[in-house]
């Protein structure tokens, strides 16, 4: 068989003309953006600089802070800095949702906190290790509280 045998049957006349309605949809109300420019350039530096909660990296650090042995006097102001990050990244988790106010355990963990934000990192060693361990069993209570409440998955 040959290619016009083929085409043959589909082939349509110069005069035929499609009676069918177009079958795009209407045109609806002009759409206005909900933010402007410069709010949606935000928007878009915050998803590109957010970084996924690494639950096995908050373990590792409490593990640090609260393990057999204390961190070297070295590392030890650098843990302190993780883990107030790793208490504030979990107290925005435990109230960002309206529509799931956090727990009696997540609140009490983040009111336990909260003074640990504003105090200031000892000079002695002793007292920064026991400053990051402090901070270290407010962020594993409030981690696990989250993660019994299945807020955040355990690390897998």
């Amino acid at each position: 068989m040959n290619a016009a045998a083929v085409l043959a049957p589909i082939a349509v006349s110069k005069t035929a003309r499609l009676t069918d309605p177009d079958p795009r949809p209407a045109p609806g109300p002009d759409w206005t953006p909900p933010l402007d420019e410069s709010d949606l350039r935000r928007v878009l530096e915050l998803i590109t600089a957010w970084s996924p909660l690494d639950v096995e990296a908050i373990y590792d650090d409490l593990d640090a802070a609260i393990g057999d042995q204390a961190p070297p006097q070295a590392a030890t102001p650098e843990l302190i800095g993780r883990l107030l990050n790793h208490q504030k990244r979990l107290s925005t988790i435990a109230v960002a949702d309206t529509k799931f106010p956090p727990t009696a355990a997540m609140v009490q963990a983040i009111e336990r906190g909260r003074p640990l934000h504003d105090a200031s990192l000892p000079a002695e060693h002793r007292q920064a290790v026991g400053m990051a361990r402090r901070i270290a069993f407010v962020a594993s209570d409030l981690l696990d509280a989250l993660i019994e409440a299945r807020y955040i998955k355990d690390a897998e």
